[in-house]
């Protein structure tokens, strides 16, 4: 039979709960769950399409351009792409504990820092898409041959301008919800409530960011 618990009973007295964490801040695990689910969902697409081809195009030779010293240099440009977003994680994780420390100064001057590393990412994305759109790249459009010189399909540019578009939303997404953190810190909303927890669900959302860079930077640029 079941036994009755009183109501003033405890179930957990093992100190502090390991459940005690603001709703907020869970709902937004939740929402990276679900995001995490669709970038895997499109680059399980990508790899199974990738490996179930013979041939694909060489990264080396599809990105081998830099501004203003033009081709010969592959990889070059991404890897400064990956450089500033790198970077802008760094300066997150300052101003998450800036707020931690409640100070006000330090929250604002690493959330700029964070908010330009992710306009310089925009830039730097908005001309490798303007320069592979120049050479004939596009949805529906690949002019770069596969590695072994054979004629490639579109699956290249389709996977590459979804998948690092997506990417790119979320990181002018995360751009905007940065500024909006910045309007608020300057205005001392945080120091009214007496916390900083939205500098840490904003980090949360943007470290999620940079690490779907890395697995797009492998599948895309390296593999």
């Amino acid at each position: 039979m079941a036994q009755a618990v009183p109501a003033v009973q405890k179930w957990w007295n093992g100190g502090k709960s390991p459940f005690n964490v603001e709703y907020g801040k869970i709902m937004m695990w939740y929402f990276l769950m679900s995001d995490a689910f669709t970038f895997g969902a499109f680059l399980i697409s990508y790899g199974t399409i990738r490996f179930a081809t013979n041939s694909w195009p060489d990264p080396n030779h599809v990105f081998n351009s830099f501004p203003g010293l033009g081709a010969g240099y592959p990889l070059l440009f991404v890897s400064l792409m990956t450089f500033i977003l790198i970077i802008s994680s760094v300066t997150m994780v300052l101003a998450v504990q800036a707020g931690q420390d409640m100070d006000r100064k330090r929250v604002a001057k690493y959330l700029v820092f964070t908010i330009l590393g992710g306009l310089a990412f925009l830039s730097c994305q908005a001309w490798e898409w303007t320069h592979l759109y120049h050479e004939g790249a596009w949805w529906g459009h690949n002019p770069f041959p596969n590695h072994n010189g054979s004629v490639a399909t579109t699956n290249f540019s389709n996977f590459f301008f979804t998948i690092t578009g997506f990417h790119g939303f979320h990181v002018f997404s995360g751009v905007i919800i940065n500024i909006i953190m910045l309007i608020m810190t300057l205005q001392g909303k945080f120091d009214q409530r007496g916390h900083y927890l939205m500098i840490e669900k904003a980090g949360l959302y943007w470290h999620f960011v940079d690490l779907v860079w890395v697995f797009v930077f492998t599948c895309f640029y390296l593999i």
